[in-house]
């Protein structure tokens, strides 16, 4: 969690709130909180939302309430189809993650139902709703979209809305959900005005000729798509969703179904704020279904976020045309040189364990030098992991790996000599979160590099990525750093990497010998947290994809297009010369 509390959050302890409205002290609930009740007198910020809630009316455009959704009152989800909410022929629960209650029914739509999703995939022109010599105007409006959404979400009740309903969803801290809103919120307003059109900026060159130029633009693909996981609901699939958008391209949304109603009601806020009705889809349904529209339709482009297999499967199944950013076993390396130990057990705890290690970018193997063993950093890291907890949601549920599955790798990895568990390893206790999630206490492993290293079964172990809070732990030392390095070239993930090190010469070495497409250097370095401003995505397979940034828009839904303009008029002297 943030240490200071948000600027715009009042900083009056709720004991103050609770007399200004009449509310008894023990009335936990009635903040709206899905898990964690506030005794009185303690700071407002640090203990969850704003109470916003009792003094704002509702939205008119969100559909439900994430303050009311329960087994007695579900919500309610809904496809959209040109231009239309529409539900399925049939229906499905989903349970909430904390209690295992059905809160919410969403469309279960068939492939007998993909009909008018598939025919909006192939009406789209492959010139896409816009280009640089097409409607043009449609990049300004966008960017007026984005202004008004960014001025939406700065509202506070708006904030707060998004920030619980995320909570609801998944059970993170409610700093990592109103982060995720944040970050969304600053995205839109970079991309207000003129720099939607500015990635539509084209360049051009003087050809051999009076009257030839070559000029270079970046096309859409036409009718394309966007798969995003469960982790992160409305940052991924609203920013690729829009990136899709501000290049030409018409989007089929999917995310997965747990937490799809997040990204609903983004954009109903987004139809609310100007976005034209007929410029997206959005489908309830399982994988299978959803795979079968995008072949029926002919998917120009698919964007997918989420695990390896589904990413393979992807690739051959849509013949190559995807963008992935997929699976991240994510390497910290602890340089030679200890700096601020404080500062960086707290930075690996954070990395490691933030929202369970349910993050992409998680860090999944520290490489620690020995100087830092020796100045007692494992002591210190597991301080911090030792205070997570259920009731602040600073630990929570797995939504991925079932506490059994986890307890198996655990096992398999206590297999390789010298392995040991070095703190947590149990399952958490005292929580409703139903058996098919999993509740783990934040858990490290230490497993000696050179066993790693010795065989192939060995290592495929220990890189193997648990999406949960879980990292193996490995040192090394001044004459094994080569054997680091060997560990990264043989990771088949290459998202996010960090260099904890104010050596140069040893953060060149690292660096220059790995490929990770986000990698941060220094004493602050870290794997997770990447804020809207720079580039996040893996490198190393040209399939890969990125988010946020101008070049990763253009990178991941546009493509290069040369048209070469020839219109110097022909000497009245020319003759043909002889056939070549």
């Amino acid at each position: 969690s943030s240490p200071h509390p948000p600027p715009h959050t009042p900083t009056h302890t709720l004991s103050r709130v609770y007399q200004k409205l009449n509310i008894s002290s023990g009335s936990g609930n009635m903040l709206g909180r899905a898990f964690v009740h506030v005794p009185r007198g303690r700071a407002l910020w640090r203990c969850g939302p704003p109470l916003f809630r009792f003094l704002s009316t509702s939205s008119s455009w969100a559909s439900v309430d994430p303050y009311k959704m329960s087994g007695g009152n579900p919500g309610k989800a809904m496809n959209f189809v040109s231009g239309e909410w529409k539900s399925a022929a049939q229906s499905k629960m989903i349970i909430d993650p904390l209690n295992g209650e059905s809160f919410l029914t969403v469309p279960d739509t068939k492939v007998s139902e993909l009909t008018p999703f598939v025919q909006n995939l192939k009406d789209v022109p492959k010139a896409g709703l816009h280009n640089p010599l097409l409607k043009p105007e449609r990049y300004i409006m966008l960017g007026e979209v984005c202004e008004r959404a960014a001025a939406e979400l700065a509202k506070p009740e708006t904030e707060e809305f998004f920030t619980k309903l995320i909570q609801r969803c998944v059970g993170k801290h409610w700093e990592q959900c109103r982060g995720e809103v944040v970050v969304v919120r600053k995205w839109l307003s970079s991309f207000s005005g003129d720099n939607v059109r500015n990635l539509a900026r084209s360049f051009a060159l003087p050809g051999d000729r009076f009257g030839q130029e070559s000029r270079g633009y970046r096309w859409p693909f036409g009718g394309v798509s966007v798969i995003t996981p469960f982790n992160f609901p409305l940052e991924i699939p609203g920013i690729q969703t829009l990136s899709a958008l501000f290049m030409g391209n018409r989007p089929l949304v999917k995310v997965d179904e747990k937490v799809q109603i997040v990204f609903e009601q983004f954009l109903r806020l987004l139809l609310h704020c100007g976005l034209p009705k007929e410029d997206i889809d959005l489908l309830w349904s399982d994988g299978p279904v959803c795979m079968e529209a995008l072949k029926q339709g002919d998917c120009r482009m698919t964007l997918f976020t989420g695990s390896q297999p589904v990413a393979e499967l992807l690739t051959k199944e849509l013949r190559g045309k995807v963008k992935l950013e997929d699976a991240g076993f994510d390497w910290k390396i602890l340089g030679p040189d200890v700096h601020c130990i404080d500062y960086v057990a707290w930075q690996c705890d954070q990395d490691a364990y933030g929202y369970s290690g349910q993050k992409c970018s998680a860090q999944s193997i520290l490489f620690m030098h020995e100087n830092w063993e020796k100045e007692g950093f494992v002591g210190k890291l597991q301080e911090r992991a030792s205070l997570r907890n259920l009731d602040d949601g600073s630990i929570g549920p797995v939504l991925t790996w079932s506490n059994d599955r986890i307890q198996q790798h655990v096992d398999r990895l206590l297999k390789i000599q010298g392995s040991m568990v070095l703190f947590g390893g149990e399952p958490m206790k005292g929580h409703q979160i139903p058996d098919c999630y999993g509740c783990f206490q934040p858990t490290a492993v230490y497993v000696p590099l050179e066993q790693m290293l010795s065989s192939s079964d060995n290592f495929a172990a220990a890189t193997t990525e648990l999406f949960g809070p879980f990292q193996v732990v490995t040192s090394f030392n001044d004459s094994s750093v080569d054997m680091v390095m060997k560990a990264c070239e043989l990771m088949e993930n290459h998202l996010t990497a960090a260099v904890v090190s104010q050596d140069i010469d040893f953060q060149l070495k690292v660096l220059g010998n790995t490929v990770n497409g986000t990698t941060y250097a220094g004493v602050r370095a870290r794997t997770t947290g990447a804020p809207q401003n720079h580039w996040f995505g893996p490198a190393g397979d040209p399939r890969g994809a990125g988010i946020h940034t101008p070049e990763a828009i253009k990178l991941v839904w546009s493509s290069h297009r040369e048209i070469i303009y020839d219109v110097g008029l022909v000497d009245e002297d020319w003759r043909a010369p002889p056939p070549s």
